[in-house]
């Protein structure tokens, strides 16, 4: 059975920021208010901006024997053999064409993701998400540990997300509103506001992020994208029942800052263990992004948990490694200081993306 670790007092790890905006530059620290006493299941997401160009595999041409070019150069070919000749390589670029649609993803092929059409008037209930491979309810908190590889040497990295109870509309839709602070060698790296909605068949969707990066406790970067701004278009998430031949999929599109993540379904039924518990049927789906071929975010989703561990494959320079090590609800009194926290970043928002969030309505 998976397990929900109910939080009595503020036993969950909360980072609390102390930030000043001064000319879009802010400074953050972190203290640890708490710690959760057992460990359980989860959801992290990577916000790092990808390169967006689209890439065009070129058109496979077949090595043609000297007698097949006689042949096509002919204009009136009456050997029968010739005939034969050029017929041979013209059914091996068709069936080299059909064996480059079959490649799949863990081969390091990039097959063109898809656009999700996105209808505001199909997003009902859009802000409760009770998806099975993704909830999203107000108060989840998920806790990833694990490492990455930075010129040849591990790194810790811990990652925080927390649903908070807030909202926020976006492209016509309101969505719930995620906190995500992600760690790297006990230093607060990156915080970040991101928005998912449900729709009413059940699908997950991305509407973007206000990520604030920083380095040294310095504000160095913002990469905004926020669906209709500047041509960015929300993209799926998790589908209600996902199926190993569904097609791969952009899971968000924000050209602006190069934001081109997309997601494949891998494998099904995989059983796993991390550190909270070991779980049965898991998901698998490999992400990555245009100008990335080759290199693979592996996430692994529990039913009625959500994400529970994050690998890599292929060519990905960054290896990272996750697993859950806190699946929790928070109390009112821990929820109600990540809502505090959530509306900083905010106010702070519409200060360092005036032309992108700053042209979005406030969160409530």
């Amino acid at each position: 059975m998976r397990r929900l670790h109910f939080v009595s007092g503020l036993i969950v790890l909360i980072l609390v920021f102390s930030l000043a905006a001064c000319g879009g530059s802010n400074t953050g620290t972190v203290s640890e208010v708490g710690s959760a006493e057992e460990s359980a299941p989860a959801d992290a997401e990577s916000t790092t901006a990808e390169e967006a160009a689209p890439t065009e595999e070129p058109a496979a041409e077949p090595t043609e024997e000297p007698a097949a070019e006689e042949a096509t150069t002919d204009e009136e070919p009456t050997e029968e053999p010739a005939e034969e000749a050029t017929a041979a390589p013209a059914e091996e670029e068709a069936a080299e064409g059909e064996a480059a649609e079959a490649t799949t993803m863990e081969e390091g092929s990039m097959v063109e993701p898809e656009f999700a059409e996105m209808d505001p008037a199909n997003f009902t209930n859009s802000a409760v998400i009770d998806n099975a491979w993704m909830p999203m309810l107000p108060g989840m908190h998920w806790a990833y540990e694990g490492e990455t590889i930075e010129d040849g040497e591990s790194v810790p990295h811990r990652i925080e997300f927390t649903v908070t109870d807030l909202t926020k509309e976006i492209d016509g839709v309101q969505n719930i509103v995620a906190w995500v602070v992600d760690i790297s060698n006990d230093e607060v790296v990156e915080s970040e506001l991101s928005f998912y909605a449900q729709d009413d068949d059940g699908t997950v969707w991305y509407f973007g992020e206000y990520p604030e990066e920083y380095e040294e406790g310095e504000l160095i970067a913002a990469p905004t994208w926020i669906a209709g701004q500047e041509e960015a278009k929300a993209g799926v998430k998790m589908v209600k029942e996902p199926t190993l031949d569904m097609p791969v999929y952009y899971q968000g599109w924000g050209p602006a800052v190069e934001w081109s993540d997309f997601g494949k379904v891998a494998r099904m039924g995989e059983e796993v263990c991390v550190a909270v518990d070991c779980y049965q049927d898991v998901l698998v789906i490999d992400e990555s992004s245009l100008g990335e071929e080759g290199a693979f975010q592996q996430k692994f989703y529990a039913r009625d948990v959500g994400n529970i561990s994050v690998e890599w494959t292929g060519e990905d320079a960054s290896k990272e490694t996750l697993e859950m090590v806190v699946f929790a609800e928070l109390d009112a009194d821990a929820l109600a200081e990540i809502h505090q926290l959530a509306m900083e970043q905010e106010a702070r928002a519409y200060e360092n993306s005036p032309d992108v969030y700053g042209q979005t309505a406030p969160m409530e």
